[in-house]
């Protein structure tokens, strides 16, 4: 053999090694033992339709998680939008002993303001005033609560005051105002504290109609900042000297207010711990790291587990992945993926969520997705059958939890009551 021979065969034996790297290998695994015990559960008492699953075992330890910790001037503010159930807010209300919610949509403030008359109300967005005006058309008091001593509105202009003002001029009702304040996350708010005083100024000039209730600053740019242009510390101590040139201009401007009365909301999940450590705010606001769903699998919040889930029942189960019009390449997509030599067709399908359990389910791209009857491929390590359930972890918990109905309580891996969802419309 000659070294040009030699050079031929070493090349063709990389190419071939190169090759065969890049074939899939099998990822296929079983149930680990606590989805066995939830299937076997679901094909007992499940509804046997896509169904969103809160393990209150595993909500309670992040509860826990949550609470223990938090300096006692820190209120815990519970949002509602990452927990829509009213029975679910009930229970963490109760467990976390606290009576504050934060609320983002029109429907639910009024739902949750009849269910809960004595919880304490800050929206958590500037929401048009015309659903500032369809909240006390629909809202009809008989449940006890105050909305001019228990809801805070939310704004962000001197033109959002001056509708909010004009609001409460025509209902004869007294507002009260929390401000937005963008301390770095760059999505709205005032910029400066100088933009501060002429809306506390206005506040206070109509006490009729008017009250300033705080400052709401939101932080979760601090945790998402790539690492190599700003470290989360370093964004986080910036944003606390943003919220602070704020509170100092309060406290050297206004000496008639009341500062330890005010609500100095910030933090969301992304950001609760950092909080813990130092922090000028007294209202802490979080709710996805009680579920964590995947998008919030964050190195702040690694102490939590997730603890809510996507069941949907396997409606078909073929051997072999066939796409229309390239049948004739079931053989080599066989051969070449172990991956995709088994096929199961769900119930429902293209959620915000990642399979979870049996291990190794994916999407089969070339097929495309399908909200009716998602394809889902595997391998012939996969035993599932026909009515087993596959399980996902959903990606967000806000707009996820809304798609199922009634949410699945468990206990101890069994169902123990079915939550209703808070509902997109008043009946």
């Amino acid at each position: 053999m000659n070294r040009r021979q030699f050079m031929y065969i070493a090349a063709g034996a990389a190419a071939a090694a190169a090759f065969f790297g890049l074939k899939p290998k099998d990822s296929g695994a079983s149930y680990t033992p606590y989805f066995k015990e939830l299937n076997d559960e679901l094909k007992k008492r499940g509804p046997y339709k896509p169904a969103m699953l809160v393990d209150l075992d595993k909500l309670d330890r992040n509860i826990q998680t949550l609470i223990t910790g938090l300096d006692r001037r820190l209120a815990y503010r519970i949002v509602a939008k990452s927990l829509p159930s009213p029975e679910l807010l009930g229970h963490i209300m109760q467990t976390a002993r606290t009576n504050k919610l934060m609320v983002f949509h029109q429907p639910f403030i009024n739902q949750v303001a009849e269910r809960f008359p004595q919880a304490d109300l800050l929206v958590g967005k500037p929401i048009p005033v015309r659903s500032a005006e369809t909240f006390y058309r629909k809202f009809s008091g008989q449940s006890g609560f105050e909305p001019s001593q228990q809801l805070q509105w939310l704004i962000d202009t001197q033109q959002r005051l001056d509708q909010y003002q004009a609001l409460a001029q025509k209902r004869k009702v007294r507002i009260r105002i929390n401000v937005e304040i963008d301390i770095g996350l760059h999505r709205g708010g005032l910029q400066t504290s100088a933009e501060l005083v002429p809306i506390v100024d206005q506040i206070l000039a109509d006490p009729e109609h008017l009250a300033f209730a705080g400052l709401m600053g939101y932080d979760a740019h601090a945790v998402k900042i790539p690492g190599i242009l700003k470290s989360k510390e370093k964004a986080f101590t910036e944003s606390q000297a943003k919220y602070g040139e704020f509170l100092e201009l309060l406290q050297s401007k206004y000496p008639q207010i009341h500062m330890n009365r005010l609500c100095l909301n910030g933090a969301g999940s992304p950001t609760v711990n950092l909080h813990k450590k130092e922090t000028l705010i007294n209202d802490i606001a979080a709710g996805s790291c009680l579920v964590k769903p995947t998008d919030f699998d964050l190195p702040t919040l690694q102490d939590y587990v997730p603890a809510a889930y996507i069941a949907t029942p396997v409606l078909k189960r073929l051997k072999g992945t066939t796409i229309p019009a390239i049948e004739s390449l079931k053989g080599l997509l066989r051969w070449w993926d172990p991956n995709t030599r088994q096929v199961f067709f769900i119930y429902g399908g293209k959620w915000m969520a990642r399979y979870e359990s049996p291990g190794g389910l994916r999407d089969n791209g070339l097929y495309g997705p399908s909200t009716n009857q998602q394809m889902v491929n595997g391998s012939e390590n996969i035993d599932l059958n026909v009515d087993d359930h596959i399980f996902l972890r959903p990606a967000q918990s806000e707009f996820v939890f809304l798609q199922f109905g009634d949410l699945l309580a468990l206990r101890s891996g069994r169902i123990v009551d079915r939550w209703p969802i808070l509902r997109e419309q008043e009946s």
